[in-house]
């Protein structure tokens, strides 16, 4: 069956793509002070396109004077039926490092069907497909077919440092039925898939210290300890040789995957070799679980720095007496975040070995892994879409990293979120040469034409189980 709507929004993807292209030429990267300018410039991009696709009500939240304010806009048209709260961000990763880019990061670039851009894909490509969708019902139909509420955030990539306050002192005003997410990403690009949910994250920093200072490694060499290496006996002992994390009291109380689990994970297509190969490397994890049980239903305890000592170039014959590590912490369904971490914090602390000292430091806080109910309407309506799209129901996949967002979401505002993004895992967001597959644009628009109809089409009732 036709759809007027669709048949709009898809004539007019060549606007879409100008207006990708002007999007992602604006560097907005919120953890760079010299990009405030830029920042401000989105803000105002942004604000030009929510008016055109008949938003009313916007303002701008959080305060102006620190960090990066969000976007506020509604369409409540339809008294009586669903309310969704739809999500976004508009800031991006740094570019670095330039000389890995094939093409300029901040200039849109297409090759071989994908096109190229800094946040093109994590979530400048996807949040435009949602207000391009929302802007051909304008179009076409004046109005939606349900009542929208747009949260559009400038602090994402920098762990949404405002947003905590932003959402309880606007807990009213963004009230809704449940969020329907741009941000999130698909799995594969060869199997149609739906996320129902993601693993919780922490994490935070060590400096271990073995000395007042740096020592003449000839000298003093083999009689004092190593910071360096003491940090790596630390580290190392976080897992043992069968990739358990061995730190007392960190799986207290976490389920094992049950047998429906297992059956259903091993029933999605997937093969551990090629993922592998794709990645130039080889299969590890804990044993005894296949690679998705560990990608989604198990914990990680990851090392992402460490350094010390003498770090340039050349030779330096020193003892460092200082070594540092960057550690995060991915949480599955069922684990107790906060009492996770800290118990990786105090097994680090009851290791440190004797005549050392351990500063940890920057610890975040640790957030529980997000699931959406099965039954939940808007995971349904949005499974129709891509059926109607696609000609088949996706699968539901979780994934293994987090969108701490949701559980903000959930705590203050009492609903559920639904992921509904069409940029796919593999298309580097926060590595150089990011890209969104040109296929995923028409793919999503339509989609997201689909769900808009059918969560209009919901009786407003069905949320009430599903809300805090």
């Amino acid at each position: 069956m036709s759809c007027r709507v669709t048949d709009h929004a898809l004539a007019t993807v060549d606007r879409y793509r100008e207006r990708l292209a002007a999007f992602t030429a604006l560097p907005s990267v919120g953890g760079d002070p010299a990009q405030a300018r830029a920042m401000e410039d989105t803000r105002s991009f942004l604000e030009g396109l929510i008016a055109e696709a008949g938003f009313t009500n916007q303002r701008r939240l959080g305060p102006a004077d620190s960090g990066h304010q969000a976007l506020y806009a509604e369409r409540l048209e339809h008294p009586g039926a669903p309310t969704l709260l739809v999500y976004g961000h508009y800031d991006v990763q740094p570019p670095e490092p330039y000389d890995l880019w094939h093409s300029p990061p901040f200039e849109m670039t297409e090759r071989d069907g994908r096109l190229y851009a800094r946040g093109i894909s994590d979530d400048k490509g996807p949040l435009l497909i949602a207000l391009h969708a929302l802007a051909a019902f304008e179009a076409v139909d004046g109005t939606l077919p349900l009542n929208v509420k747009l949260l559009i955030e400038g602090e994402e990539e920098t762990g949404s440092p405002s947003m905590p306050a932003i959402l309880n002192e606007n807990a009213d005003l963004l009230s809704a039925d449940a969020m329907l997410s741009a941000d999130g990403g698909r799995w594969r690009a060869d199997l149609l898939t739906l996320n129902v949910g993601s693993r919780g994250s922490g994490g935070f920093e060590i400096t271990l210290r073995t000395a007042a200072k740096d020592l003449h490694s000839g000298r003093y060499g083999g009689a004092v300890p190593n910071a360096l290496h003491e940090m790596a006996r630390l580290l190392a002992g976080l897992h043992d040789d069968a990739g358990r994390i061995t730190c007392p009291g960190f799986t207290d109380g976490l389920p094992e995957p049950d047998a429906d689990e297992r059956a259903e994970m091993a029933n999605i297509p997937f093969d551990e070799g090629a993922f592998a190969d794709a990645l130039g490397t080889v299969p590890q994890g804990e044993d005894g679980y296949t690679t998705l049980e560990r990608l989604w239903l198990r914990p990680t305890v990851e090392l992402n720095g460490m350094w010390g000592g003498h770090t340039g170039a050349g030779g330096k014959t020193v003892t460092p007496a200082e070594a540092h590590a960057k550690i995060t912490l991915r949480f599955p369904p069922g684990q107790d975040a906060a009492r996770a971490q800290d118990a990786v914090i105090a097994d680090l602390r009851a290791r440190t070995p004797a005549g050392a000292t351990l500063d940890v430091f920057d610890v975040r806080q640790a957030t529980d892994a997000a699931s959406v109910p099965q039954g939940h309407p808007l995971l349904i309506a949005c499974g129709d879409a891509l059926e109607a799209v696609h000609g088949h129901r996706p699968r539901h996949v979780r994934m293994g990293a987090s969108l701490p967002l949701v559980n903000m979401i959930k705590d203050v505002l009492g609903i559920e979120t639904v992921m509904f993004s069409f940029s796919t895992s593999d298309e580097d967001f926060h590595a150089p040469n990011e890209f969104l597959r040109a296929a995923s644009i028409p793919e999503g628009i339509a989609a997201w034409v689909a769900v808009l109809r059918r969560a209009g089409a919901l009786d407003v009732d069905a949320f009430t189980p599903y809300r805090g």
